[in-house]
């Protein structure tokens, strides 16, 4: 993996709580890739007016330099030979990470930075760097228990759309580098039991869910035969997405899914089974774009 995308990932670090768990996964990440690590810190003018000259620009862009300088120290006292440089970007921190994110194989952030609003498990730019950015995103919310590094299950979700394609490819490559179990998991509902408009008539439910049996077995067949040494569980499930994934999710390591899977609008960022992952998961997220599996 490390060769496809320069071999880099790419932490986004504020100094936030959030931000230092990111800090923490990504090294583990950056350990399991044996790729170097590069933390990336965004500063800006927080004002409407224009600063008043460069000197005062120059005093915030110093200010920022510490903490990206914090970010790169607290790496080295985590994994003291790593290659860790920092990368120290005027603009908004959507902004800068999504440019970033071009350079890296991987993205790590934390779900809600400095300065976003009290009561939001996952800010602004948590969402537009998922959404937007090429590469796979790990965002990783403060509070949650972290389990960076070898083992653990992973959880990846399938709907038979192109970024569950990607994300079941990123899940299994994932937990090939951990020595980690992959749970894939589909959800199905029958259509015929749906309210008012959305039911579907004249359907045969027993149809209608061995077809879905098969897309699933069909969709996780390539990489069980690709990743042989990997334990996989499939579980195909009578429930919401939304709510099949986060209860699949308990004790898991991390939880995989695509950006915009089956039922996605495009003027949607993210697909609204991601957002409620993002929102509601109990472990780190990993979000994958379709550009993942071409």
């Amino acid at each position: 993996m490390s060769d496809d995308h320069g071999g880099t990932v790419l932490v986004g670090y504020d100094g936030s709580p959030a931000g230092e768990q990111a800090l923490h996964w990504a090294v583990a990440e950056a350990e399991l890739r044996r790729a170097p690590l590069t933390v990336c810190h965004a500063w800006h003018w927080p004002y409407p007016s224009r600063p008043p000259d460069d000197d005062t620009l120059e005093i915030f862009r110093a200010a920022a330099a510490i903490v990206a300088d914090e970010g790169v120290r607290k790496a080295h006292a985590q994994a003291e030979d790593m290659d860790v440089h920092w990368r120290l970007e005027r603009g908004w921190p959507g902004a800068v990470l999504q440019q970033a994110a071009r350079d890296a194989e991987l993205v790590v952030l934390g779900a809600r930075g400095h300065g976003g609003s009290e009561g939001l498990s996952v800010g602004s730019t948590a969402v537009q760097v998922s959404a937007l950015a090429a590469r796979p995103v790990i965002v990783v919310r403060s509070g949650l228990p972290q389990a960076g590094g070898h083992g653990g299950r992973l959880v990846v979700g399938v709907d038979g759309s192109p970024a569950s394609a990607a994300a079941l490819g990123f899940a299994f490559q994932e937990a090939a580098l951990r020595k980690a179990s992959v749970t894939a998991v589909c959800s199905w509902w029958d259509p015929a039991v749906l309210p008012g408009p959305d039911r579907v008539p004249f359907t045969d439910p027993q149809v209608i869910r061995s077809e879905a049996m098969a897309r699933f077995d069909q969709a996780v067949a390539p990489w069980r035969r690709q990743h042989p040494k990997v334990p996989l569980e499939t579980e195909f499930v009578v429930d919401p997405p939304r709510q099949a994934l986060v209860d699949a999710a308990q004790g898991a390591a991390l939880l995989v899914v695509g950006d915009r899977g089956i039922g996605a609008v495009p003027q949607m960022l993210l697909g609204p089974v991601t957002q409620a992952a993002l929102q509601q998961a109990p472990c780190p997220v990993a979000v994958v774009p379709v550009q993942q599996a071409e």
